[in-house]
C-alpha cells in the first residue's frame, strides 16, 4: 500500500465520530504528547515532567519525582538532543503498557 492510500484513509479515519476503545486510546496518546509539546515535533524537559506528573502518576510511582523524571528523560533520549520526539515517548508508552500487561498475567495465570 503506497503512502499516499494510507495518508487517505488515516486522515478519513480521524474524522470518525465514533471510536472504539483502542482507537480512543491512539487518539488520547497523540492527542497528549500534541498538546504537551505545543504542537512542536519535541517535548523539552520542562513540558516532558509536567506530562510524566499529569497524565502518567497512576501508573508511574515516581511522576512526581523531578530527579527521576529527568534520569528517564535522558534513558529514552536516543539520539542525545534533549527532548523526547514522539517515537521516544511511544517506547515509553510501550515500555509502561508491557509491564501493566506483564502485571495482569501474573496476577491472572489461569485466565486465558
Amino acid at each position: 500500500m503506497s503512502l499516499s492510500v494510507l495518508n487517505s484513509h488515516f486522515c478519513f479515519v480521524l474524522v470518525s465520530l465514533s471510536y472504539t476503545d483502542m482507537e480512543s486510546a491512539i487518539k488520547t496518546l497523540v492527542t497528549t504528547f500534541v498538546k504537551s509539546s505545543r504542537g512542536k515535533e519535541n517535548l523539552d524537559s520542562k513540558s516532558f515532567q509536567k506530562l510524566v506528573e499529569k497524565n502518567l502518576s497512576g501508573v508511574m510511582e515516581d511522576a512526581g519525582n523531578s530527579s527521576a523524571v529527568r534520569e528517564m528523560q535522558r534513558g529514552l533520549d536516543e539520539n542525545s538532543d534533549g527532548k523526547v520526539s514522539f517515537e521516544e515517548y511511544l517506547t515509553l508508552i510501550g515500555y509502561l503498557a508491557n509491564s501493566m500487561s506483564q502485571r495482569k498475567t501474573e496476577s491472572n495465570p489461569d485466565s486465558s
